[in-house]
């Protein structure tokens, strides 16, 4: 009798522990932990190839929000991302965006750089300043067949 309790109380603290790292899990993944109120703000790329929803948004290395969504501007055939970011965030109207990856081949990331402007970001401003994401495998691409081009040109000239 007394080992029945055992296992029970046991299986009880078992489970209890398995949600708790389900909801934890789910609240990281999805970006929740952000401490505090938010506002959204917009910034524009001609190419945000790699960047998901939810990626994170740094600033100076601290991640200050998540990318809440990415469309297409039909106009221009741009991406506006729409960042999430923390309310004590003051960013100057020139601020910079850029997109960066996390090692060679890592994750993609928003970056925020802060401008000098003296006059504020207000929620549901566009950063007009921006670097799009560098396309890693194109680049590889030009430089081995730039120097197979080249080869073989300087062959035919002998």
């Amino acid at each position: 009798m007394k080992n029945t309790k055992l296992e029970f109380s046991v299986g009880i603290f078992v489970m209890l522990g398995i949600a708790a790292i389900t909801y934890l899990t789910i609240q990281v993944g999805t970006g929740s932990m952000l401490s505090g109120d938010t506002y959204l703000i917009e910034s524009r790329f001609a190419n945000a190839g790699g960047l998901h929803t939810g990626s994170s948004v740094l600033l100076a290395g601290v991640t200050v929000g998540r990318v809440e969504e990415i469309r297409m501007e039909p106009s221009d055939y741009s991406a506006i991302v729409t960042l999430r970011v923390l309310s004590t965030l003051r960013l100057p109207t020139d601020s910079m965006a850029s997109i960066k990856t996390t090692g060679l081949i890592g994750d993609k990331f928003i970056s925020l750089s802060p401008g000098a402007d003296d006059t504020y970001m207000s929620p549901g401003s566009r950063i007009t300043m921006t670097e799009s994401a560098v396309d890693l495998e194109s680049l590889i691409g030009k430089m081995a067949f730039g120097s197979v081009d080249k080869e073989k040109a300087q062959q035919e000239t002998k």
